[in-house]
């Protein structure tokens, strides 16, 4: 891997997917460990070592944690296990680690964008010694089936840190005033959204969720993704794609930041501390929005983004609609192919549906997976008869199951095939850093 920190060419995009392939049935996993890990080091690499220390907020983290955890996971829940194991650096087990209790103390959350040391090229040195220890480790024929399932775990788990990588360094160059961009050569898709439908539902029960974990790598899914349960859902109407930049800006211009009775109590008490009268990114003028390519006139076509909970509660209230729960979007999404504007596709932007002629599906939905996470009015609770996966590991979801809401569906910053319908995504009602929009539904 190289340790250079450049700039990409003007053919990245197309260059980064033709280099990382999405996940095929049968492909290995040491192959995927290659090109998940590489993928990370190819996302990092526009940020310079000034940049990948900034933590703007509390929530986010720096480029360089992210890329430092991501390896901590593998050698301290794949290779440690090894008999008189010796760690790359002792002390880093406090740095880099999250949030697992079980496994030891941890440097404060809030505090990781103090940590000028390690420094950028240490990191980077990290993630190379751990790489070509897993990969003798592969070679030798050391990681037995439980294993497997465990680095595809945190295969799935870096594949969060990349989305978030990018997230997060969005925010942090937002913040500065000079608004620079990640990179100023991502292209652009423009379209037409197409009118917004209505696909009726009728009352049924039906089923969702995944198979109990562990699962086999081709089947893999979260453990708050279990166990697959029967469900009674409600005759209702979904909408045939997400909510745009233009229909929000109705919003807008209409006074809905301004009506308390749209919003949630907690919600109007956050608008009117906050001042929000305007998603996360937009400039006062309601015509540029801030992207990972820098400012750039809205699409009023593309999927609003970065959204809250409460502006998302809110718009659906004003459009005389509410939020879908978790169950009417999986029912719908699984039936539906993992298709769309993912992190694949080198655009790092919600875009308009249309993009191609057969953008929609027979169903007549439209982008359901990629472009942006839809919320949903279901709190992050457990399905009846979860239970937590074994060991410390029983921390990585389980215990976040409180104050939350879902989200489904993957956004531009994610991997193609890191989604499924079943996949649950969690985030505070306040929270719109991510690329977070909505999608409408109403009562039969």
């Amino acid at each position: 891997m190289s340790s250079q920190l450049a700039p990409q060419p003007a053919d990245a995009p197309d260059r980064l997917t033709r280099s990382f392939p999405a996940s095929q049935a049968g492909q290995s996993v040491a192959s995927r460990y290659r090109a998940v890990r590489e993928r990370s080091v190819a996302l990092a690499a526009p940020v310079s070592a000034e940049d990948a220390m900034l933590q703007s907020m509390e929530e986010t983290s720096p480029t360089k944690w992210h890329l430092a955890h991501t390896t901590w996971f593998f050698e301290r829940f794949v290779l440690a296990g090894s008999a008189g194991y010796q760690p790359v650096n002792a002390q880093w087990d406090y740095l880099f680690n999250s949030y697992y209790q079980s496994v030891g103390p941890m440097h404060a959350r809030h505090r990781r964008g103090m940590l000028s040391r390690p420094s950028l090229a240490d990191v980077r040195d990290y993630r190379r010694q751990v790489d070509e220890r897993m990969a003798r480790a592969f070679d030798a024929g050391h990681f037995d089936a439980s294993l497997c399932q465990r680095i595809e775990l945190g295969l799935h788990h870096e594949q969060q840190h990349q989305e978030l990588l990018l997230t997060d360094i969005k925010h942090a160059l937002w913040c500065n005033p000079l608004k620079p961009a990640y990179r100023d050569d991502l292209p652009v898709a423009t379209a037409s959204a197409g009118p917004l439908d209505w696909l009726g539902q009728e009352e049924a029960i039906v089923e969702i969720g995944a198979a109990a974990w562990p699962l086999d790598s081709d089947r893999f899914a979260f453990d708050n993704e279990s166990p697959r349960h029967r469900v009674l859902m409600p005759a209702h109407a979904l909408a045939t794609r997400p909510v745009t930049n233009a229909e929000y800006r109705d919003f807008i211009d209409a006074g809905g930041y301004g009506d308390a009775a749209l919003w949630l109590s907690d919600g109007w008490a956050l608008v009117t501390q906050a001042a929000w009268q305007r998603p996360l990114y937009w400039d006062e003028s309601l015509e540029s929005e801030f992207t990972l390519a820098g400012m750039r006139p809205i699409d009023p076509n593309a999927p609003v983004s970065h959204l809250s909970y409460y502006e998302a509660d809110a718009f659906a209230r004003w459009a005389g609609a509410r939020l879908p729960t978790e169950v009417e979007w999986e029912n719908a999404a699984a039936a539906v192919a993992v298709e769309g504007n993912f992190v694949d596709e080198g655009y790092l932007h919600p875009g308009a549906a249309q993009r191609d002629a057969d953008s929609a599906n027979e169903s007549g939905l439209r982008q359901m997976f990629g472009d942006v996470w839809e919320w949903t009015s279901s709190a992050y609770t457990a399905y009846p008869g979860f239970r937590e996966m074994p060991g410390s590991l029983g921390e990585y979801n389980g215990k976040f199951m409180s104050g939350q809401q879902i989200l489904r569906g993957g956004s531009c910053a994610s991997s193609r095939d890191h989604l499924r319908a079943s996949y649950r995504n969690f985030f505070h009602a306040p929270d719109r850093w991510q690329f977070s929009g909505l999608r409408l539904a109403r009562d039969a």
